[in-house]
């Protein structure tokens, strides 16, 4: 990698802190928690805060504006994730026999069909810095919508349009789609939660800097 490389992925300028963009959203950013699919804090998440590129900081902002006029607030998992996260997550794979969370995020799954599958990838849109991970929180009860299955549950009932779930449910999970839809996002097929900006800025670009909001204000 050259120099110029290496200033591209560590470079946050494009970058902003989406509370304060979008103050409304609701966070509870999981990989910088235990309770995630590995069980322990993932390499990169230095402070519980979701990071996005401005141009789907701004997609995002409107799709939260429409939310709440219908009473609903976003709540975010994950939004950027730097590429040590994802060799976190490879090595993890690959080396650590470790699946105490197994009963919890993919009970019916080894742990090599969870790569196998596509549930998680070798490089990840989250590193591009436009992709993220949320749910819809009622604003009248002030609880998660049921969409089904939970955030980062590997298996075929996670699948958007998997039928075996009830007709609520399903209506959860296509009112945040097709919010998310209408503002410039392009959903997952193998994730009800997972949405990218469909015009993102760094198609080519795995960034690698940590999520914290003070490396941003550098």
């Amino acid at each position: 990698m050259t120099d110029f490389e290496k200033r591209a992925v560590t470079d946050p300028s494009g970058f902003v802190v989406l509370s304060d963009f979008v103050p409304s959203i609701v966070q509870e950013i999981r990989y910088h928690s235990t309770y995630n699919f590995i069980g322990d804090r993932i390499d990169g998440y230095e402070e519980p805060v979701a990071l996005l590129t401005i141009e789907a900081a701004r997609a995002l902002k409107n799709a939260a504006s429409e939310l709440m006029v219908k009473g609903f607030r976003i709540k975010v998992f994950d939004a950027y994730r730097p590429a040590t996260a994802v060799r976190h997550f490879i090595l993890w794979g690959i080396e650590d026999t470790d699946i105490r969370m197994k009963p919890y995020f993919y009970p019916d799954l080894a742990k090599q069909e969870i790569f196998a599958r596509g549930y998680i990838a070798k490089q990840s849109s989250h590193s591009r810095g436009s992709a993220l991970d949320l749910t819809l929180i009622d604003m009248a009860s002030g609880k998660e919508l049921d969409m089904g299955s939970p955030f980062d549950f590997f298996g075929e009932i996670s699948h958007p349009d998997y039928k075996g779930i009830t007709g609520e449910q399903y209506e959860n999970r296509m009112l945040l789609r097709n919010c998310m839809l209408r503002n410039g996002f392009a959903p997952l097929d193998c994730e009800w939660w997972h949405f990218m900006l469909a015009d993102e800025p760094y198609p080519d670009t795995y960034f690698d800097f940590p999520v914290s909001s003070s490396y941003l204000r550098k």
